[in-house]
């Protein structure tokens, strides 16, 4: 990341990090109206001063080496008056300081990650917590929300969050740390029961009271991190909650050492270290090895594909396509296939088995540049939070100029009985102007299309492919197309109209 900051302005911020309210000694802010830039982050003195003790300890250099946290510096003081001075939400004695972020490539939610993603950035976390303590820092809380990704590799972004530890501090986090990613993890391998959709439902995650109840039978309380975790916890919140203890106060004149914590850290990188998804079979995950191709038509898609993200890269500044959706990427065998032509490829499924394989399988071999998501296409992510602004929707988030839907459109508009005109509004709506969309047309006479329609009425007289390729025009200059299995199968090369 370059030290050169922008031209100094009094202009208000372009953007405001909606969610960082939540936190009243720094706002998260950036000033390129491209959404290309630095992201910064106004900075209270006592905020400001946390930080200056952080960035002089070899545990922050260590930290920064490694690429466990974001890359971040200071504004120099002569460029931070045109650029705070606009922030809203200022303390009683106003910014005085700023950090300058890179940017992640692609914002994601804790409930859009499979479970080995939830489990990796809760490691993370853990280990942020016992180094800080070691260093006399503490995280101030452990929020997911705190963690992003660059490609498979989670990184922490909320520097803000260390602060020097006062002597006697219990850990702030360890509720929050419980909710948002232990329960997840614990109820996810325990119970079988997916984690993302309860997350959805509640931003602050689940509580000891809810996981105490999901977790509700003797033999529970045995495994690793439920009786202590969940149960006793779940008790000492029922017991506080009906008393007037300020606890935490009472907490620290009690005087927490550094071992303890440090203790019941190691204790939960051991439980969370050992869990692992329960496997209830997946519909789709096995996709990939069983579909419709033989070796000469998989040969063709997968050359028409690789073409036109070639040509997508030629159309994009630079001749390299910065964003590609890999939709319904299953296994991910070509969202890997286009990685080489682009900045970055977010690779979304709604089957989170075939997600977390495709993170692990990643992880381990690459590419470097593919964010894999558990998405459903039918009900993507919405706007949650606080007036619906702190988490963004799926379509706020930035164009690609590369879309992918493969074997895709059979899935939602049988499956998910989404009309053809519709479907490809919806495409034309992600793509950016003059990007490239690169779809699949997989006819009735297809056997995995006799499969959706197996056990129901074949209601859908308008799917067919001369009623999709109509729709496509409506919206798209169509480049190229070419039947992969005749009569079955059809692929096209589309550019969304300026």
């Amino acid at each position: 990341m370059t030290r050169a900051m922008t031209k100094t302005s009094t202009e208000v911020p372009s953007s405001l990090d909606p969610g960082s309210f939540r936190d009243r000694e720094g706002r998260v802010f950036e000033r390129d109206a491209t959404g290309a830039g630095p992201i910064y982050r106004a900075l209270s003195q006592t905020a400001l001063d946390g930080w200056r003790l952080l960035e002089k300890k070899k545990l922050w250099r260590n930290l920064q080496t490694e690429g466990k946290v974001i890359a971040t510096h200071e504004v120099a003081e002569a460029e931070l008056a045109g650029l705070v001075e606009s922030v809203p939400g200022a303390p009683a004695g106003g910014w005085t300081g700023a950090l300058e972020h890179e940017r992640v490539p692609f914002l994601s939610y804790p409930y859009e990650w499979s479970f080995s993603m939830l489990k990796d950035a809760a490691l993370l976390q853990l280990e942020l917590v016992r180094r800080s303590l070691k260093a006399g820092f503490q995280l101030k809380d452990a929020t997911a929300y705190n963690v992003q990704w660059q490609g498979c590799r989670p990184v922490f972004i909320d520097i803000a969050s260390f602060e020097p530890r006062l002597q006697g501090d219990p850990w702030a986090g360890y509720g929050q740390f419980c909710q948002l990613f232990l329960y997840p993890l614990l109820i996810d391998a325990y119970r079988g029961l997916p984690f993302q959709t309860w997350l959805r439902g509640c931003l602050d995650g689940i509580e000891p009271a809810q996981a105490a109840a999901a977790l509700g039978g003797w033999r529970d309380r045995l495994r690793p991190g439920v009786l202590k975790d969940v149960w006793l916890l779940a008790k000492f919140q029922q017991r506080t909650q009906d008393s007037d203890e300020r606890v935490r106060d009472d907490m620290r004149k009690a005087g927490f050492k550094k071992e303890m914590i440090l203790g019941n850290v190691r204790r939960l990188e051991k439980v969370v270290g050992g869990l692992a998804p329960r496997r209830s079979g997946s519909e789709w995950s096995d996709y990939a090895e069983d579909n419709s191709y033989d070796e000469t038509n998989r040969t063709k898609k997968e050359e028409f594909v690789e073409t036109a993200a070639r040509s997508a890269a030629e159309r994009a500044e630079g001749r390299r396509a910065r964003l590609t959706w890999d939709l319904g990427a299953n296994t991910g065998h070509y969202s890997r296939l286009v990685a080489p032509y682009v900045d970055l490829v977010v690779s979304m499924d709604g089957d989170a088995q075939a997600v977390d394989r495709l993170f692990a399988r990643t992880k381990a071999d690459g590419p470097e540049n593919l964010l894999p998501l558990v998405m459903n296409l039918v009900d993507p992510s919405p706007a949650l939070g606080w007036r619906h602004k702190e988490r963004k929707a799926l379509a706020e988030r930035p164009r690609p100029d590369l879309v992918l839907a493969l074997a895709l459109v059979h899935h939602l508009s049988i499956r998910g009985h989404v009309p053809l005109p519709e479907l490809v509004n919806w495409l034309a709506g992600l793509v950016k102007p003059g990007g490239t969309l690169v779809v699949e047309f997989v006819g009735k006479a297809d056997p995995m299309v006799q499969r959706l329609l197996r056990n129901q009425a074949d209601i859908y007289d308008d799917y067919d492919e001369d009623v999709f390729e109509e729709e496509l025009r409506r919206h798209f200059e169509i480049e190229r197309s070419e039947e992969l299995i005749p009569g079955r199968r059809r692929i096209y090369e589309a550019v969304c109209r300026l």
